[in-house]
């Protein structure tokens, strides 16, 4: 059964501010490959050769398009041309894997006579597969670099068969009920909001917050069956991971970034009363939340905010004046984690307030930028926002410190999403090099084109291999240790993530070539993830700052007595 198995009412229902639907996702998470499905003999299929009643076949499934043919991309008689015959040479060469994963349950007939079956079945549409042998962490569909290697049959000190669980519960979800999907999504800017409370109640939502497993908060369900004791640093990576597997960054922010960093500070330093007021029903999508700390005059420069917030005479309410510019989520966020300054200039004048939706004088529209379109970034204006003195999370003047507290987290899930977003721009790059062909040769015949997979592969190897090892110091290091070893580190590590992954992306489109510029299709992962790839260079912490960060933290703990 569907975990995203959404209903069908209120189908005309449109959203206030689009007169577009925003797709849905399907009702059945069917097998595509059931052995009582119905056997077609291609004698059958031949007499469905008409417009009006058109059958084809494609990798030894038989669909019905005859309604279809008219919303066929291509025209209608590009696709009517082949009604009663075997398409899938031609479909595997202009179409990707994905558009079968959509239409299959609406067009699909049965499969073809075994004894008329063709030997080669192409591309399989059961993506998900676990190959039989002695290694239980080998999945998916093995194209090389495409994922992790302990996927590949590597081993691997991190995992264990907890995650391999954990692992094998969430893909199946991306795959069918997301990927599919996002490329409307991210046009209408937009996706269905009901999604995020079915992945919290599987628990996939919950693992996205970081390493630690809040049953206070959570509950007890966590994907695949593993208990909340069993959780760690590793589980975190998988998920996020998965997620990115959809080559969305505006999917992703617009799922969970504001509660990736906008809920760490309550849940670490808000009283009883925010933490119990906020908290559980974040975590289980009923609010959402976001985190407001860059404004028109300071990004990465966090100490020199201006948004102010001034105490009442009568000691109860703080007034707050201020801009807050590309706040991811703040459109329909009911929580606004943010950042004031309510002493002195510079970073000790900080202070973090809660502000919550329906305070009068907090007004948002959404921003238009170059990527991550679903994402919900925002203008917040904020004119005399009369807030309780309860909201304060933690102590005034503190909140430079809080802010601080959370940045090695937030800059290693930017890693996390980089390095799964290069995979993807492997993969893809992967399987087109295998079916595209020029100058009467398959794309990988050619040197040059494996001299970009091979430069693309080194680079995402190699980082891979630092996040995993980062990942393992994040679960075992203390908050201290943290503070001491790895801000400067994590930094250099976010740079480079995000110069990997511009590197892939733009040999990713190079590779396409006019399908990696042009949005949807083939080539659209590929083309989404360039336009968002300033998204994971840019937010956090830019390449600039975290570079120069790491080495100013490498001479601040250099020692004295080390001589030339």
């Amino acid at each position: 059964k569907s975990l995203i198995s959404l209903t069908e009412r209120n189908k005309n229902r449109q959203r206030k501010k689009s007169k577009r639907q925003i797709p849905r996702f399907s009702a059945r998470y069917r097998n595509m490959s059931s052995p009582s499905e119905r056997s077609v003999t291609l004698e059958e299929v031949q007499k469905h050769s008409t417009p009006d009643d058109a059958w084809v076949i494609i990798d030894n499934k038989v669909y019905d398009v005859t309604k279809f043919a008219k919303m066929h991309p291509g025209g209608t008689k590009v696709l009517l041309a082949f009604a009663g015959k075997d398409a899938s040479t031609d479909f595997q060469y202009f179409h990707s894997i994905r558009v079968m994963q959509k239409y299959h349950d609406k067009l699909f007939v049965g499969s073809l006579d075994k004894s008329q079956a063709s030997k080669d079945d192409g591309e399989d549409f059961n993506i998900v597969k676990m190959i039989a042998g002695n290694k239980p962490n080998m999945y998916g569909e093995f194209v090389p670099y495409a994922d992790p290697n302990w996927y590949q049959g590597w081993n691997s000190p991190y995992y264990d068969e907890s995650h391999i669980k954990f692992r094998n519960a969430i893909r199946p979800i991306v795959d069918k009920e997301i990927i599919p999907y996002v490329h409307q999504w991210e046009e209408q800017k937009e996706f269905p909001h009901e999604l995020r409370q079915k992945l919290a109640e599987s628990g996939i939502y919950q693992s996205l917050l970081g390493g630690q497993w809040l049953t206070e908060y959570c509950g007890e369900t966590l994907p695949g069956g593993i208990r909340p004791e069993q959780f760690n640093w590793f589980h975190h990576m998988i998920a996020v991971q998965e997620l990115n597997r959809a080559g969305s960054v505006g999917f992703f922010w617009g799922l969970c970034e504001g509660l990736n960093i906008g809920l760490p500070p309550v849940i670490h330093f808000g009283s009883d009363y925010l933490r119990n007021k906020v908290v559980k029903d974040c975590l289980e999508a009923k609010k959402n939340i976001c985190l407001c700390i860059t404004e028109p005059w300071a990004g990465s420069d966090v100490g020199n905010i201006q948004t102010t917030a001034q105490l009442t005479p009568d000691g109860k309410f703080y007034i707050v004046n201020g801009i807050k510019k590309w706040i991811t989520n703040g459109i329909w966020s009911d929580y606004f984690t943010t950042a004031v300054r309510t002493g002195e200039a510079g970073m000790k004048g900080v202070s973090l307030l809660l502000l919550e939706k329906g305070m009068p004088g907090i007004t948002t529209r959404r921003m238009n930028c170059t990527g991550a379109w679903a994402s919900g970034t925002t203008y917040i204006t904020l004119e005399d926002v009369k807030v309780p003195v309860e909201n304060m999370i933690g102590k005034e003047g503190h909140g430079f410190k809080y802010i601080m507290n959370n940045f090695n987290t937030e800059r290693f899930g930017f890693c996390l999403q980089s390095v799964a977003l290069a995979r993807v721009c492997i993969e893809d790059s992967m399987k087109f090099v295998h079916k595209r062909k020029t100058f009467g040769k398959k794309l990988i015949q050619h040197p040059v084109i494996r001299n970009k997979l091979a430069q693309m592969v080194r680079q995402v190897e190699a980082v891979s291999a630092w996040v995993e090892s980062t990942g393992f110091q994040m679960q075992n290091m203390s908050q201290k240790e943290k503070v001491r070893y790895l801000a400067g580190s994590i930094g250099l590590m976010k740079a480079n993530s995000s110069m990997v992954l511009e590197y892939c992306a733009r040999e990713a489109v190079q590779i396409f070539g006019g399908l990696g510029y042009t949005r949807g299709g083939q080539g659209e992962r590929v083309e989404r993830i360039y336009r968002d790839v300033k998204a994971m260079a840019i937010p956090g912490g830019s390449e600039e700052i975290l570079l120069d960060l790491g080495v100013k933290q490498a001479a601040k703990y250099y020692p004295k007595s080390a001589k030339l």
